[in-house]
This record gives C-alpha cells, structure tokens and sequence, in this order.
C-alpha cells in the first residue's frame, strides 16, 4: 500500500490551514460576524483531534486487549448521550433514551459487521465503525426527539380528540409518530441515494489517498453507508417509541412538556 499521500507532515497540516484563512477572509469581506466561530471550529477540531490520535493509540494496536476498545466505544455513546440532553433539553429523560438507543444501535449494526464476519473484529476496525455509526446516528436522535415534542404541542387537540374517542396513546400519536421519524430518516436516505455521484464519501477518500485500489475502497465504502442507515433507522425507532411512552401518563393521557 502506498501511504505517500497520506502522510502530508506538519507542513502540509499547516499549509491546509489557508483554507480557514479562506473562509476567515470571506466572512470579513461579506461582514457575516462568524470569523470567532469558524477559528474556534477550526482549532477546536485540531486540538481534539490530535488528542484522540494520541488516545488511539491504545486501543489500534492488534496486539492490545479488546477491552480497552470497548470502553473507547462506551464513551463515545456516553459522551453522544449527553450531547442529545444538551442540543435538546425540552424533551423528557432525553439522555437516558440516547444512551439506550445507541446502545441498540451499536449492537444491531457492530454486531452485524463483526459478529458475521464482515470485518475483523479488531481496534483498529471497530473504533472507526463505532464512531461512524455514533456520529450519524446522534443527529438523527436528535431531530427524532424534537420533532416529536414539537408534534405534541403543534397538535396537541387533535392528538386529546382521538384520545376522547378512544384511541389508545399509542394510535392517537402513531401519525405524528411517522412524522418524526420521516423526519429524521429521509436526509441519510437522500444522502445514500447520492453517494459516488455528487461526492465522494470520506470513507473512500481516505482509503484511496492511502494507496488502496478504488475497488476495495468501495467495497469498504458501502459497508460503512449500510452501517450507518441500519444505525440511524435503529436509533430514530428507539428513540421514537420510547419517547412515546414518555408522552403519555398510565391512564393514556397526554403529559407534553412545556417549551
């Protein structure tokens, strides 16, 4: 494997940082008011980045226990939790529901990659597979969780008219359910159905700027994009049907937060 393209050394770190000064450039000119945002973005990711590639380091190794790998991914879900309850705090036990629904997620689509063999299940690949799957998954979760609150207080009377002519919960909310979850589901939906077309995804593009034929990287590639719609789908239903019950009291009442 060639890895000439992948290693660009400190200087072509450095010398990629023109295209911050680019977009610095742009908002002064244009007078958007972000140039502080997009510096502390642009250095933000660099710091936690170099951290993680040094932290990495322990669990990428084949000759490092599995273990410490598994708490690399146990942390990534943790720390995707409490990113839900902070970018949606109007909805009810929202960290406790994320936790649960990325650990569906993480066995549902880890467990198909390295319980069937598609991968080997080794540091090195499930890191990668973990935070894939962790990354799309929490916007998803995110939008899910929101939308459904939204949906309770937008339709809060139609919801209580067809709790009063009987319905249960679960069928009075089942429409705005299906919202929710359309929702949340169709821009990693719309993405796949473009992928190779409009953009490359970066999956392959590493790979390929690493030396590995095209072929193999699609291969890769296409794993990756079936992991990360298996995960999103698992987290958006999780999610969903948990926050339902969270909706409605025992007796089938509606209990929608306040905003």
């Amino acid at each position: 494997m060639n890895t000439d393209l992948a290693d660009i050394g400190l200087g072509g770190l450095a010398l990629s940082g023109i295209l911050v000064a680019v977009a610095l450039a742009l908002s002064l000119v244009r007078r958007l008011g972000v140039e502080r945002d997009l510096l502390i973005a642009a250095l933000r990711a660099l710091v936690q980045l170099l951290l993680v590639g040094v932290a990495l380091r322990i669990v990428v190794d084949d000759d490092d226990p599995l273990i410490w790998t598994w708490l690399w991914v146990v942390t990534m879900c943790l720390v995707a939790s409490w990113t839900v309850r902070r970018r949606a705090p109007e909805v009810p036990n929202v960290m406790a529901l994320a936790l649960v629904s990325f650990a569906a997620a993480a066995l549902v689509s880890l467990g198909v990659l390295f319980g069937l063999g598609v991968f080997e299940p080794t540091g090195r690949a499930i890191v990668p597979m973990a935070g894939v799957m962790v990354g799309n998954s929490m916007t998803a979760t995110i939008v899910v969780a929101r939308r459904m609150v939204a949906e309770t207080h937008d339709h809060r009377d139609l919801i209580e008219a067809r709790l009063a002519l009987g319905l249960s919960s679960r069928d009075a909310f089942a429409p705005h359910l299906r919202e929710a979850l359309r929702t949340g589901l169709v821009p990693q939906i719309e993405s796949t159905k473009t992928v190779g077309l409009i953009a490359l995804p970066g999956a392959m593009t590493g790979l390929i700027l690493a030396g590995v034929e095209p072929v193999e990287a699609v291969r890769v590639q296409v794993a990756v994009m079936y992991l990360v719609l298996g995960s999103v789908a698992t987290t958006a239903s999780v999610m969903a049907l948990g926050l339902t019950r969270g909706l409605f009291t025992g007796d089938h009442r509606l209990a929608a937060p306040p905003r």
